[in-house]
């Protein structure tokens, strides 16, 4: 019997969630999310639909000629939140989206660090 907790462990694919939105945070704010700025992006969207997942991330995308880094902040809503009907299920998705662009722009506003290219000497 392990005692101690796994490094590293497999799980199995869980039910993908009913709708995601992903916001592109790094590759304009130049930094990644604040647990500050996560808690005030939950109190934005809860009223509309009661329960969330957020997830603040590290991306890499990384292939034999590419290397790229971005953080990345996802909101996860699960189906059985969402409305049945497809037209109020559209408008909650924009209501969300234009709530985490709102949320996003008013984090860049208000810290923002500058992006810098890497330096060929660097390595």
């Amino acid at each position: 019997m392990q005692t101690e907790p796994a490094i590293a462990f497999a799980t199995e694919t869980q039910e993908p969630p009913g709708l995601e939105i992903r916001v592109n945070f790094g590759l304009f704010a130049g930094r990644d999310a604040t647990p500050a700025e996560i808690d005030e992006l939950a109190k934005v969207l809860l009223p509309d639909v009661h329960e969330i997942s957020v997830v603040s991330e590290q991306r890499h995308e990384i292939s034999e000629e590419l290397e790229v880094s971005v953080h990345q902040v996802r909101i996860e809503v699960a189906g059985d939140r969402l409305p049945d009907d497809a037209a109020e299920r559209a408008e909650l998705s924009t209501r969300l989206v234009d709530a985490a662009e709102q949320w996003a722009q008013a984090c860049f506003d208000d810290r923002h660090a500058e992006i810098s290219e890497p330096l060929d000497d660097a390595l």
